[in-house]
C-alpha cells in the first residue's frame, strides 16, 4: 500500500504551531512577533553615541527652558483672568439688583409695556462677536459685545408716562448685558488657560524629573564605559610592553651565555665594535665611474 504524505495543513502542525506560540519557544517563524524596546541604559558605549546624547539633553534643557517661560506666563494671565472675574462677578450682583429694580420702576410708571415689546420686529440690535487671543501659544476665545445698527423697536414707547424710566431700564439692561458678555469670555478663557496649564506644567515635569535625568544617566553610564575602556588599553599596553621587555632581556641573557661559554671553550669571539667602520675605508681608492 503507497503511504500518503501529510498534508501541509494537517492537524497536528496547527497543534504544534499553537504549542510554540503558547510558550514562545522553537523556530523563529513560529514565535509570535513582539517588539522589544530597548531600554536606554543598553545604548552601545561609543563616542559618537555620546555625542548625539549631549545634543539630546541639550535640546531637552532648551525645551525645559521655553516651556518654563510659558507656564509663567500662562500663569500671570491666568492670575489676571481670576482676578477680573471676581471684580466681574462682584459688580454683577448690584448691576442685576439694579436692572431688575428699574423695569419695576419702568412698570409702576408706565404700566405693563411688556406685551408692547414683544408684539415688535423682535430684531436684534446687539450681537455677540467670537475671536482669538493669543497668550504664549495658546489660543483663547474672545467674546465682544458690538451693535448691528438695527432700528430701535417700540421706539415711542413711554410717550404717555415713563418714557425716562424706560430708557434708564434700556441703559442698565444694556450694561447687565456687556459684563454678561465680558464674564462669559473671562470664564471660557479661564478654563482653557487651566488646562493649557496643566499640560504645560505635565511637560515641564516629565522634562525636569524623566527625560534630562535618563538622558543624564545614559551619559554618565557611557563616560564610565569609555573610561573603563581607555583603563583596558592602558593595561593591554603595559601587559604588551613587559612582554616585550622581558623577551628582550631574554634574549640579551641567552646572548651573554653563548658568549661565555665560546669564551669557555677557547674560541677566538669578536666583540661588537661601537666605532664607525666606514672610517677604514677611503673613497679615493674607488675607481671612477663614468656616465
Amino acid at each position: 500500500r503507497a503511504s500518503r504524505a501529510p498534508s501541509p495543513h494537517s492537524p497536528w502542525q496547527f497543534r504544534l504551531r499553537d504549542f510554540y506560540n503558547a510558550v514562545h519557544i522553537g523556530p523563529p517563524f513560529y514565535r509570535p512577533h513582539r517588539k522589544v524596546k530597548a531600554t536606554m541604559s543598553e545604548v552601545p558605549p561609543t563616542r559618537m553615541n555620546q555625542q548625539v546624547f549631549k545634543l539630546k539633553k541639550k535640546a531637552a534643557e532648551s525645551g525645559h527652558r521655553l516651556l518654563k517661560k510659558k507656564a509663567d506666563a500662562l500663569k500671570v494671565k491666568f492670575r489676571d483672568y481670576a482676578k477680573s472675574i471676581a471684580e466681574t462677578k462682584s459688580s454683577m450682583a448690584s448691576d442685576s439688583s439694579s436692572a431688575f429694580f428699574s423695569l419695576t420702576q419702568a412698570e409702576y410708571a408706565a404700566g405693563n409695556f411688556k406685551q408692547k415689546v414683544s408684539e415688535g420686529s423682535m430684531t436684534a440690535r446687539v450681537r455677540v462677536g467670537a475671536g482669538i487671543d493669543n497668550v504664549a501659544g495658546v489660543k483663547l476665545p474672545v467674546f465682544s459685545y458690538y451693535e448691528t445698527g438695527a432700528a430701535t423697536d417700540n421706539a415711542s414707547l413711554g410717550l404717555v408716562g415713563g418714557g425716562k424710566k424706560i430708557q434708564v431700564v434700556r441703559d442698565k439692561y444694556t450694561h447687565l448685558l456687556q459684563n454678561l458678555i465680558k464674564l462669559a469670555s473671562l470664564q471660557t478663557s479661564f478654563v482653557t488657560l487651566d488646562e493649557a496649564m496643566k499640560v504645560t506644567n505635565r511637560r515641564v515635569n516629565a522634562l525636569e524629573n524623566v527625560t534630562i535625568p535618563k538622558i543624564q544617566g545614559v551619559l554618565d553610564y557611557i563616560d564610565r564605559e569609555l573610561d573603563e575602556l581607555e583603563r583596558e588599553d592602558f593595561t593591554r599596553l603595559k601587559l604588551v610592553q613587559s612582554k616585550k621587555e622581558a623577551l628582550i632581556e631574554e634574549e640579551r641573557k641567552k646572548i651573554e651565555a653563548d658568549l661565555a661559554a665560546k669564551i669557555k671553550m677557547g674560541l677566538n669571539v669578536s666583540k661588537a665594535s661601537d666605532e664607525d667602520i666606514t672610517a677604514n675605508f677611503d673613497a679615493g681608492d674607488d675607481a671612477d665611474v663614468v656616465f
